[in-house]
């Protein structure tokens, strides 16, 4: 079988399954890390910086997301695995093995280092992004002083049906990359480092990235059928991520200054009821033409949406129960956001409906002025709410970047 129909196989066939169990980086990432390059070196996303990989980075086109609860009251225990997973990170992320030996490396009599499944395989854009949730901020670890009071548990919002089994988490490992074979081959590995002192809460995998973080990405498409973030931040906002994405040195946490806060909801989609939807009731809903992405009342996807346009009759182009205008900035006081969310289908639920539906994330400055009002106001009057239900829910902390010798969570846990 050739890469490209197995990873469409794994694409069509495993998107949804849960596990069981910022520029290109060449010869330069190769040399520094002591070996020789590897196959699709080309394709790596650099690791290092003052931001985390995988916030601002071309959004991938497959996803495997873990949250994560750690299993000991042991703070240096602790922090050895995040040095550790540090490390793997930075050896995957440049398509390397890791471990010593490797997959074959080693001695036969004991484990591999690697898991091998990603053997051969270039680093596909790989992104490995580590955040923080609000329970590890408890008497384990002495952290219970450092907790950010942005990092507050998401309130109840209208119409959520969480399953607890899919929300919180002491830590999350969010992997991005253009072969969904290196995602969960990233995950899987930095698991089984864990093993004994971190263990699986829930996963989710995704594929199909429903939003655009560059402006060299086209906007895709959801599973409606709909171009989706058309109006999202981009890498190259400098200015409007400074504003809306990083924590300031002003903010009152300074560990956290240079990182964000990540919002992860699960999101089951009715699509056999949106499918019965006329195209007329369905671009209401929305508030875009379904073929061209245009707002109601526009030419062009790109078109800035006018929100006081009116149509035939006199009748609001875009009605005041629509997505887009809710979620506008316009109507929320200028608050932005920066989604990075995924497709997904889970198999069927037992009924004859597919398990299927958007996991979105959204890294956002402040998670109470910003995500948390917006939320309010699409769970409140959001007419798409008729077609979709929130299943689980996560938020965390996410730290900066590290340097070369630095580790995730150094400036929480010091050096």
């Amino acid at each position: 079988m050739t890469q490209l129909s197995r990873r469409k196989m794994f694409g069509l066939a495993g998107a949804g399954v849960a596990l069981a169990g910022a520029g290109a980086a060449g010869a330069g990432i190769d040399r520094a890390l002591g070996g020789p390059a590897s196959p699709g070196h080309s394709e790596t996303v650099e690791f290092h910086g003052a931001h985390q990989a995988g916030i601002v980075t071309p959004a991938q086109e497959h996803l495997h997301f873990a949250a994560l609860d750690v299993t000991t009251n042991d703070r240096a225990k602790l922090v050895a695995l995040l040095r550790t997973w540090t490390d793997a990170a930075r050896q995957m992320t440049a398509g390397r093995e890791i471990g010593a030996g490797g997959a074959v490396g080693g001695s036969p009599a004991a484990p591999p280092g690697d898991t091998g499944e990603a053997l051969e395989l270039p680093a596909s854009s790989l992104t490995l992004t580590i955040g923080f949730g609000p329970s590890l901020f408890d008497d384990r670890f002495g952290l219970a002083g450092l907790r950010p009071p942005a990092l507050a548990d998401l309130p109840a919002f209208p119409r959520d049906k969480l399953d607890p089994a899919r929300c919180g988490g002491d830590l999350c490992i969010q992997a991005c990359a253009n072969d969904p074979q290196v995602a969960v081959h990233a995950v899987r590995n930095l698991v089984r480092l864990g093993f004994g002192t971190t263990e699986v809460r829930w996963s989710q995998l995704g594929f199909g990235r429903s939003s655009s973080t560059s402006r060299t990405q086209t906007t895709p498409r959801n599973l409606f059928g709909f171009k989706d973030g058309t109006n999202n931040l981009k890498a190259e906002d400098t200015a409007a991520l400074d504003q809306h994405v990083w924590v300031g040195a002003g903010d009152g946490t300074p560990w956290l200054t240079g990182g964000s806060y990540l919002v992860a909801r699960r999101i089951r989609m009715h699509i056999e009821t949106w499918d019965r939807t006329s195209l007329d009731e369905q671009e209401q809903v929305i508030g875009r033409a379904k073929g061209s992405g245009a707002p109601l009342g526009q030419a062009a996807e790109f078109d800035a949406a006018d929100l006081h346009v009116r149509g035939e009759g006199g009748k609001l182009a875009i009605p005041e129960d629509a997505h887009v205008r809710l979620a506008s900035a316009e109507s929320q006081n200028g608050v932005r956001i920066l989604r990075r969310g995924y497709n997904f289908v889970d198999g069927s639920d037992g009924v004859g409906h597919l398990e299927a539906g958007l996991f979105f994330l959204a890294f956002n400055r402040d998670t109470r002025t910003q995500f948390v009002p917006m939320q309010k106001s699409l769970a409140a009057h959001d007419r798409l709410m008729e077609y979709t239900q929130h299943t689980g829910s996560a938020l965390f902390a996410v730290p900066p970047g590290v340097g070369p010798g630095g580790y995730w969570g150094e400036t929480l846990f010091g050096q």
